[in-house]
């Protein structure tokens, strides 16, 4: 958008497509190259007059006529109405590319509760992970909760303040519901759920909150325990709890020279945040747990205390640990821990069993 800097003139839209703007100005400033797109929308290029936002011309856009003759398809976008009934929450869905109408799919939800940002994309992609987990055989979406995003206001955003683990469960249970019962190719009995980092927490949270409704999860580099997480994530999102008290003190009084007790008032600050080794217990379901163990962001010790937790509960789940790998997964143990995830929810929610046969790594790295 373009506004003078002493507010008078109307305020001019340069790029007015719904979508995602990349813009490049030229030289003069006099036109930009604008590169737009969302995930439903591939990357069209145009150039712009940056005195009105008048069209020049268009430069080109994407042609995805030989990925529509190798079977592709474009994600679908929708919007589910949160657990209050009122605000909007905006999602992608992917299918398999040889979805049939007609038959019955599990559905898989993929979280992450902010608060900083979310996983929804806004953008146009090809290959993602929700894309090839559709693929298996399930109906994948990512879709928003209150409490993420920042760009859609101060109400929004603040809504998970001081619940950093319980704040978007709702909405993600409620939102899935909607599309349940919206969409008859979509088998409300078999629901999955995976994220990672906050969404590993999320994700944990979710099936134990909710254990009837949730059927498999995977978690992966969760912060479990946010107790234990960077001090000052927990003090800025959870808030910091002034805490006043009195201790008697025996001094000696200056002028008659007796003792005499006083009261003195202390003051601390603490955080307890809930965690979701305290939900252990509630797990029906099947949950795969994931860590790298050098972790330097999530520290492996929120995974280890949750499966801890697990075993104490006398509940039985799937531990994970990539060796040598940090926050983010990387080359071949990326790969495995993704066909890990494919296995995981074909057994639980497709009753696939087939990956029991790969012995070796090489058998199924391949594929």
């Amino acid at each position: 958008c373009k506004a003078n800097v002493d507010g008078k003139g109307k305020m001019v839209v340069l790029t007015p497509e719904e979508a995602t703007h990349n813009v490049i100005f030229c030289p003069s400033k006099r036109f930009i190259i604008d590169a737009f797109s969302r995930p439903d929308l591939p990357y069209q290029f145009t150039v712009r007059d940056t005195r009105q936002g008048d069209l020049v011309f268009k430069l080109s856009e994407l042609d995805l006529n030989d990925m529509y003759k190798q079977g592709w398809k474009m994600p679908e976008t929708f919007s589910v109405k949160a657990a209050d009934g009122e605000t909007d929450l905006y999602g992608v869905m992917w299918k398999p590319f040889d979805f049939d109408s007609t038959k019955r799919y599990p559905i898989i939800s993929c979280v992450y509760p902010g608060p900083q940002t979310d996983n929804v994309p806004l953008t146009f992609e090809v290959g993602s992970t929700n894309e090839a987990l559709a693929q298996v055989g399930f109906i994948v979406v990512a879709f928003n909760h209150r409490g993420g995003l920042p760009l859609r206001g101060r109400e929004y955003h603040s809504f998970g303040y001081n619940s950093i683990r319980d704040h978007a469960l709702a909405d993600d249970k409620c939102g899935l519901e909607q599309l349940i019962a919206r969409h008859p190719f979509i088998d409300g009995d078999r629901v999955g759920i995976y994220g990672h980092s906050g969404g590993g927490m999320m994700s944990t949270a979710a099936i134990c909150t909710y254990p009837d409704f949730y059927k498999a999860c995977v978690s992966s580099a969760g912060n479990h325990d946010n107790n234990i997480y960077n001090q000052w994530w927990g003090e800025t999102h959870h808030g910091v709890r002034e805490v006043k008290s009195f201790e008697k003190k025996t001094v000696k009084d200056s002028i008659t020279g007796k003792d005499t007790t006083i009261s003195v008032e202390k003051i601390k600050f603490e955080t307890k945040i809930p965690t979701n080794i305290e939900l252990a217990k509630n797990l029906k379901g099947y949950l795969m747990l994931v860590t790298g163990d050098v972790d330097n962001n999530v520290h492996p010790a929120n995974t280890l205390r949750m499966a801890d937790a697990l075993l104490k509960a006398g509940k039985n789940f799937d531990l994970v640990i990539l060796p040598g790998q940090a926050h983010g997964f990387m080359g071949i143990q990326q790969a495995f821990y993704q066909r890990k995830m494919w296995f995981h929810f074909a057994k639980h929610l497709l009753g696939d069993y087939s990956s029991d046969q790969f012995r070796e790594i090489d058998a199924y790295m391949r594929l």
